[in-house]
């Protein structure tokens, strides 16, 4: 089945590519479309995950014609100054 992947911001320039189409198995989770789209590296801690624009789990599954999107952490921001 084919899911297509998005990097944004920083992610997008460690993996090298905004937006990938894969080719994934029928009962594939979101880290495991992480894992096949990048290889051996690990997925930063706090990072966002998205289905189809819905935040996500590392275990969400994923279905053909889904879109898999990652986002780093989100820092900084106001402290009440």
């Amino acid at each position: 089945m084919a899911v297509t992947v998005r990097f944004f911001a920083s992610l997008r320039e460690q993996v090298g590519s905004g937006d990938l189409l894969l080719d994934v198995a029928d009962t594939t989770t979101v880290v495991q479309v992480w894992h096949q789209a990048v290889g051996d590296k690990p997925l930063p801690a706090n990072t966002l995950m998205a289905v189809n624009m819905e935040y996500a789990g590392e275990e969400t599954p994923v279905h053909d014609g889904d879109e898999v999107a990652f986002f780093p952490p989100v820092t900084g921001g106001s402290h009440g100054c």
